[in-house]
């Protein structure tokens, strides 16, 4: 049986972008059956797709690239190539808005729903999705 595994840590750069290697970090993982279950029903949703769009390509057409082989690097050059090749300044905006997603946006009500389901709900602490996530998978935020 293989591992379930959570995804690589946001905070881990590709291209100086944050979260990017997650994304396709988490389609390597599924693709080999090793995510763990409860990341599943948001692949391709969430985050992820808030980080296709700003790319302008596709989820799926990324997934494949990832599939056929793609290193994190490639993947992301694939991305300039088929959508948008960002500026330093796009790259600032988009580190900038997940560095802060969840602290007093209009994502606040999902990441507190977030954290009462993982027992997290009195920690005041956790007020961004990255810290969030750092904690639900067991890294220091």
């Amino acid at each position: 049986m293989t591992a379930q595994l959570t995804p690589s840590d946001p905070r881990v750069t590709v291209g100086g972008l944050l979260y990017f290697g997650r994304m396709v970090d988490k389609i390597r993982k599924h693709a080999r059956g090793g995510l763990r279950a409860d990341f599943h029903a948001n692949l391709g949703k969430g985050m992820d797709a808030r980080m296709c769009n700003f790319l302008h390509v596709g989820y799926e057409a990324l997934k494949a690239e990832v599939l056929a082989g793609a290193t994190d690097a490639q993947a992301l050059e694939w991305c300039y190539a088929h959508g948008h090749r960002l500026s330093d300044d796009d790259i600032v905006i988009w580190n900038d808005f997940l560095a802060k997603r969840g602290d007093r946006d209009a994502s606040t009500p999902i990441l507190e729903k977030y954290k009462a389901e993982a027992g997290f709900a009195s920690r005041t602490d956790v007020r961004t999705f990255l810290e969030f996530w750092a904690i639900d998978e067991g890294r220091t935020p």
